[in-house]
This record gives structure tokens, C-alpha cells and sequence, in this order.
């Protein structure tokens, strides 16, 4: 049997760039890909939510892929499937589609800020048992599911459960990644009671009358994986960074790794990126200066010869570092810097920083909706990439940053620690502080402003940055590794 009938699902809640919530989004983007070229035959299965654009992405119908019987507890919903390539690749990708629960918006996104507003128990059970359902009405039969975080936890236990008898299911093993160790789906028990039966509903994890998704894909999934080995760690044995998983991790830790993100090179790489204003090279920088004017002039602050720009790209919750960054805003208006603001999420942080950008209109921006080309024309246009998150299992835009002499400035939480070299006189790809408060965060960036000053200083770290090796390469070995182990190859 050659390693090319290997065949691997990925089922995600997010992909770049057809929806981006969280580095999640950009682990899809190329983690499949990496697989695909160790020998796997890799499919992605995800959400079509109504924010996403059929034509721009070329997605297509399927025909037999249409009117898909999704069986619930109590009802029966109808789903449809639309196709098409991962881009920068011949991945298929199929979007699972049921205009109740995605026209509109659809994104499991009101959970990530502590409630089930808008039907989450619904839309992940209608989603997770699509997938299963979808398989079947394909005919393609994955030997490993690959599941990313909460919103694809639900199915290695019905692979345990009510599809366990399936024949088309048999010897199918699946893997279970942590990216976002905080964010767990908590959801109301009842709910999946009105969905589920018995038997799926009995098995999962729930404490005072409300379940904890991430904790059931862990309890249920045959491999589990988070994306770094720091991260690892810390979730497993760091008190308040284990956010109540730490237990079952360390029960379950002979079957779980960390493996360290990469990047695709061939989509962030400034030397042929055709979302940037000019593209350039380690040997030839200069056309980082023209994507920093264009920049600027995308987020209406003028250019100040000297002055370097600093940006925040991050969701603005407590654990992405809003807080952090709240509490830091007069101190970094008190340097020589303009400040770009990237992101989206709670209301109260986005209105704090809207009104602070209004009191500093020629120093600070806040740009709330970006497409994928502002996100490339920013990690191009920065000088250096502030992150304030409290803690990253791996993350990849700091890496997307080094690959273009964007210097990270950033919290040594998870699995940073891994990726970036923190500066000192003879080395370093970047900054990082130890100490979680606006204290450490300002005189770090200050350390940074001091080098960017020094010419000589700033041209070795963006250097060192721009030659270290981000590639999947690595990781994707260790993956194909744990795949065969876990298929018994």
C-alpha cells in the first residue's frame, strides 16, 4: 500500500483566507498542503457561512452533493455542499451549508466572548454530524479525521457512539488539535439533549448543566496535538494556563504532542507576494519602505520620515491582549511611534480604541474589517509587530512577520517562546518580555525603538529574522510520523 492512499480530513471551523478568526484560520491555510506533500491525500471540510464570497473563492455546487439528510434527535435538516481548491493548491475544500444556520453570519464566534446568543449547540451539531454524513454521500473514506479545536470536538465521539457500527466508519482514527486552549464551547446541556441521543449525550463532558466541547474532543479523540511543545506544557501543568483542562490532559499526555507551526513560503514570502505594494528580498529591502507609505496611506496616518510604525494584528478579547493593550495606550502615545490597531471582537475594547485613534488622529489608526490583502500589505508595512496576548500556543503571524523584516515585539506566553530569538547584543530575531504587565510591554518596545535607531542594530535583527526557517517541513515530518504510528504502518 503506498503512502499515497493515505488519506487525511481536516475539519475545521475556520480557513484562510476564506473566513479568519484566530491563527487557526492560518494553520489551515497551509498545514494540509505540508501533508499532502509528505505523501497523504489531504480534504478540508468547514462551514460555507454567509459572510463568504462564492465568487471570489470560485466555489461551485456539487449536484450529488446536494440535499444531504443531516438526522437529529428530533428533527431531520437538509444540507448542501459547495466545492472548491484551497487556493495555491489542489486541496478540495467543501463547505457544509444550511441557510438557517449560516446565511446570515453563521460563525461560531458569539461563544469566544462567553455566551450562546445565536444557536451555537445547534450550528455545531448540525456541522459535526454534516461532516460524517457528507463522507458517506461522497464516498471517500478518510483513514484519519483530523479535528481543530471546539467546533469539529463532536466527532470522535460520534465515531464512538452512533456511528460506531458504520462499516464505512471502520478503522477510521481520529486526531483532536488545540490551538486556543481557552476557548472550549460551553454550552448549555439541554440543548444537545433536544439533538443528540442518549447515548452521545451521556458521554459528554458537562459540569453544572453545561458542556465543555474542547474537553469531550480530548476525552474522545484516538491522538491529541496542540502546536507547539512549550504550549504543551503550560496547558498541562501551569495552574491558571491549563484553563480546567490541565486533568485531563495530564490523564490522557501519553497520547499527546506538541509540534511546532510553520508557514507556506510560497504565500508569505516577500520576494513574490502579490498582495503587497512592492515586493522585495533580504538582499534588496528597499521596497519595505513603499509597502510602509502605502500602508499608512490605507489607514490615513501621513508619513513621518524616521518614525517607526508599530502594529497590533489580534483579536480584542483579555486573552489576545486587548486588556494589556487598553491599559498600555497612554504610554505608547507618549513615544515617537504612530500605532496601527488591527482586529475585531468585544465591542468595549473597540470603542476604547476607536477613542483613543480620534484623540490621535496623525499617531494611531484602528482598522476593524481588513481583507486578506491589508492583512499582507500590514505584516509588509509594519516595523514591528506588537503582541500583547496573554498566551499563543504557537501562532504564525510572528512568523509571517520575521519572513518580512517585521521585528515582533511580544509576551514569552506558550509557544513564542519557540519561535522568536529574543534580541541581545550579538543575536536575536526579536523581542520578548517575561512579566505580563504594561510595565515590561512599554520598556521592551522601548529596547526595540532603541535598535530601530541604530541602523547597524536594526539591519542584524531584521537580517537574522528574515533568514530563519519557518517552513513546514519539519513539523509535517513529525505529523506523518504520528499519522503512520497512530494507522500502525
Amino acid at each position: 500500500m503506498s503512502r499515497r492512499n493515505f488519506k487525511v480530513l481536516y475539519v475545521s471551523g475556520e480557513v484562510s483566507p476564506f473566513v479568519r478568526i484566530s491563527p487557526l484560520a492560518d494553520f489551515m491555510a497551509s498545514f494540509p498542503q505540508a501533508i499532502e506533500e509528505e505523501g497523504f491525500e489531504a480534504r478540508i471540510m468547514m462551514p460555507k457561512y454567509g459572510t463568504i464570497n462564492d465568487r471570489k473563492f470560485r466555489l461551485h455546487d456539487v449536484l450529488r452533493l446536494s440535499d444531504i439528510e443531516v438526522r437529529l434527535k428530533e428533527k431531520i435538516d437538509m444540507l448542501d455542499v459547495k466545492v472548491t481548491a484551497l487556493p495555491s493548491s489542489k486541496i478540495q475544500t467543501y463547505f457544509l451549508y444550511n441557510e438557517k444556520y449560516f446565511k446570515r453570519n453563521g460563525l461560531f464566534t458569539d461563544i469566544y466572548h462567553g455566551s450562546d446568543l445565536k444557536g451555537n449547540v445547534e450550528k455545531v451539531v448540525f456541522f459535526n454530524v454534516g461532516v460524517l454524513e457528507t463522507l458517506q454521500r461522497l464516498g471517500w473514506k478518510p483513514d484519519i479525521i483530523h479535528c481543530h479545536d471546539w467546533h469539529a470536538s463532536l466527532i470522535p465521539l460520534l465515531l464512538k457512539t452512533v456511528y460506531a457500527s458504520n462499516d464505512f466508519f471502520r478503522d477510521v482514527k481520529t486526531v483532536f488539535t488545540i490551538h486556543n486552549i481557552y476557548r472550549q464551547g460551553i454550552l448549555p446541556y439541554k440543548a444537545f439533549q433536544r439533538l443528540l441521543p442518549d447515548e452521545v449525550c451521556s458521554a459528554l463532558y458537562s459540569n453544572n448543566a453545561e458542556v465543555n466541547l474542547l474537553y469531550t474532543g480530548v476525552e474522545h479523540a484516538d491522538l491529541l496535538t496542540t502546536t507547539s511543545k512549550s504550549y504543551a506544557e503550560k496547558i498541562v501543568y501551569d495552574g491558571p494556563q491549563t484553563y480546567g483542562l490541565g486533568r485531563v490532559l495530564e490523564e490522557y499526555q501519553t497520547k499527546f504532542y506538541g509540534i511546532l507551526n510553520g508557514i507556506d513560503i510560497r504565500q508569505w514570502n516577500p520576494s513574490t507576494d502579490k498582495l503587497i505594494k512592492k515586493r522585495y528580498s533580504i538582499e534588496h529591502r528597499e521596497g519595505k519602505l513603499d509597502n510602509k507609505k502605502a500602508l499608512l496611506l490605507e489607514t490615513g496616518l501621513p508619513y513621518r520620515e524616521g518614525v517607526p510604525v508599530v502594529g497590533v494584528i489580534a483579536n480584542f478579547d483579555e486573552f489576545q491582549g486587548a486588556d494589556l493593550l487598553r491599559q498600555s495606550l497612554e504610554q505608547l502615545a507618549a513615544l515617537d511611534i504612530q500605532l496601527l490597531i488591527s482586529g475585531s471582537g468585544d465591542k468595549n475594547y473597540e470603542k476604547v480604541f476607536q477613542d483613543f485613534a480620534l484623540e490621535h488622529p496623525e499617531q494611531v489608526s484602528v482598522q476593524t474589517e481588513y481583507s486578506d490583502a491589508f492583512f499582507h500589505l500590514a505584516i509588509a508595512g509594519l516595523d514591528i509587530l506588537l503582541m500583547p496576548g496573554m498566551i499563543e500556543s504557537c501562532g504564525m503571524i510572528q512568523m509571517f512577520a520575521m519572513n518580512y523584516g517585521t521585528i515582533p515585539v511580544a509576551y514569552a506566553g506558550g509557544g513564542i517562546v519557540e519561535t522568536i530569538e529574543d534580541h541581545d547584543e550579538e543575536s536575536g530575531s526579536g523581542f520578548i518580555f517575561y512579566d505580563y504587565t504594561n510595565q515590561a510591554l512599554v520598556e521592551k518596545l522601548q529596547e526595540a525603538l532603541a535598535c530601530f535607531h541604530d541602523e547597524g542594530s536594526w539591519m542584524r535583527i531584521v537580517t537574522e529574522a528574515m533568514s530563519r526557517d519557518f517552513t513546514w517541513k519539519n513539523s509535517a515530518e513529525e505529523y506523518d510520523q504520528l499519522y503512520r504510528e497512530l494507522l500502525e504502518l
